[in-house]
């Protein structure tokens, strides 16, 4: 008997061993197959040689890389975007999409493990008598009462990665909200220094506005003397003072805006209207070491090139999902507990268990699959040339922010002398009105309009190299780390 036994042992365990062979070959075919179902992520390849246009570089240190805290000196605008990178709504809203995809990838990651839920349950049910069908006076208890504790799990094998897509996807989601949060940061520094900037620019344009109106109004009293004296006309006078109201109705609207700029400023700093503290833009020094490096480190630097790569990289992996959703899945489901009509003999021989396995084919689901993977797919396009898009209009941005600072550099000598010129200018045709006959105050009208005009045109280039020096550093991607 012991010999039965011990051969009928020996057949189980190889039939055993033979259905685990057979187990391992069929999930290795699976697993082989599966590969060539989920394509493995390749970064996509983008030429950068051209990006600056004429603008040659070989050297890898860039403005990017430097602290912003470097980049500007001003202590006031420091402070301004300290407050800002604490304050600004946006960033906020951006640092919770930031939490709402750690959620999301850790569900995604949970989705790998089984699930797990418990069931207790107590049910109590009569059946008729009469639809039991028993003889005639028969006694028989038709109500029962069932209590159950148990246990149910269920499991989905990722045998053609598409759990393991969705997770990648999820990932790749949560560096995308990142990206997104630090491109963010690096356009609030640049918006807060550039409205800063702007407001500096408002205030020189004001201070010269006002001293030219008190040197006008000068101008009219002196007109009326001359008048007086028959060197000059009424017309003369008529014209002093309509030049001092032209002086005069300028400031309001630069006024207004300056308090819209620091309306402006306000908003990005997160608070309500008020003034600014600020510094003047005399005391202001644009950076002159603008380092480019390599057009292609745009492609680590820049946030929002980042953002678009892992939006595509996310299309990317959605595509992998949708094609798996064409194959079978394999599902284990167990159940286990305790059941028994009595609460006394509840744990005494009440164990019951089942376990099941199972492949799910879909044949035909109304074209869900095939419209799945054709959304998937024009996505993944789309998401490719968005980032293609976006690494032309770094490079333009790059492009047109060292140009900008060229440009106003190349007028700096020749604006300083147009102004000492025109300043000249009105001197002597103010001379020649007073003592001379050779001249008439529109001569003095047309010298002091053109000496308004370059001064608040020199100060539009101060504020050109300034903001093209923050541009560039934007551009660069400078204040994203």
């Amino acid at each position: 008997m012991m010999r039965k036994l011990s051969r009928h042992n020996i057949i189980s365990m190889n039939k055993i061993y033979r259905f685990r062979l057979v187990f391992l070959l069929v999930i290795s075919g699976v697993l082989v197959l599966s590969c060539k179902i989920s394509r493995p992520y390749q970064q996509p390849e983008i030429k950068t040689d051209s990006l600056y246009r004429e603008h040659r570089s070989i050297d890898t240190a860039s403005l990017a890389a430097m602290p912003w805290q470097n980049l500007f000196t001003d202590t006031a605008l420091k402070a301004l975007i300290s407050e800002g990178l604490v304050h600004n709504l946006d960033l906020k809203i951006a640092i919770q999409k930031i939490y709402e995809a750690q959620a999301t990838l850790g569900q995604t990651k949970n989705a790998l493990l089984p699930s797990l839920n418990g069931n207790a349950s107590v049910s109590h049910g009569r059946q008729s008598a009469a639809a039991l069908d028993y003889p005639p006076g028969t006694s028989i208890n038709t109500t029962t009462t069932l209590y159950q504790l148990s246990l149910n799990a269920s499991w989905e094998a990722d045998i053609w990665g598409k759990l393991s897509s969705t997770k990648r996807a999820a990932l790749a989601t949560l560096l995308q909200t990142d990206a997104a949060k630090r491109a963010i940061q690096t356009q609030l520094i640049a918006d807060i220094a550039n409205n800063y900037y702007n407001l500096l620019a408002l205030d020189k344009e004001l201070d010269i506005t006002t001293k030219t109106l008190q040197n006008r109004m000068k101008d009219v009293e002196t007109m009326k003397v001359l008048k007086e004296a028959d060197v000059v006309t009424g017309a003369a006078v008529v014209q002093s003072e309509a030049n001092r109201y032209a002086a005069e109705v300028a400031i309001p609207d630069i006024k207004r805006s300056i308090r819209e700029t620091e309306n402006a400023l306000d908003l990005l700093l997160g608070r309500a209207p008020g003034p600014i503290n600020r510094a003047r833009l005399d005391d202001q020094q644009p950076n002159t070491l603008l380092l480019t490096g390599l057009p292609s480190q745009l492609l680590k630097n820049r946030p929002d090139v980042q953002q678009a790569e892992y939006t595509f990289k996310t299309a990317f992996e959605n595509t992998n999902v949708a094609k798996a959703y064409f194959y079978p899945s394999f599902t284990i489901t167990s159940s286990g507990g305790f059941s028994n009509l009595t609460l006394k003999d509840f744990f005494i021989n009440s164990i019951f268990y089942n376990i099941a396995a199972g492949l799910t084919q879909p044949i035909f689901n109304q074209g869900i699959n095939k419209a799945r993977l054709k959304t998937a797919r024009a996505k993944q396009e789309e998401a490719m040339y968005q980032y293609q898009q976006t690494v032309l209009t770094a490079g333009a941005e790059v492009s047109n922010a060292l140009y900008a600072y060229q440009s106003a550099k190349d007028k700096d000598d020749a604006r300083i002398k147009q102004i000492a010129a025109l300043v000249r200018s009105v001197d002597y045709t103010q001379q020649l009105l007073r003592y001379s006959s050779a001249t008439n105050y529109t001569d003095v009208l047309t010298s002091e309009q053109s000496l308004l005009s370059a001064q608040l045109n020199g100060v539009t280039d101060k504020l050109q190299q300034l903001q093209a020096t923050v541009n560039l550093y934007r551009a660069l991607g400078g204040g994203g780390r």
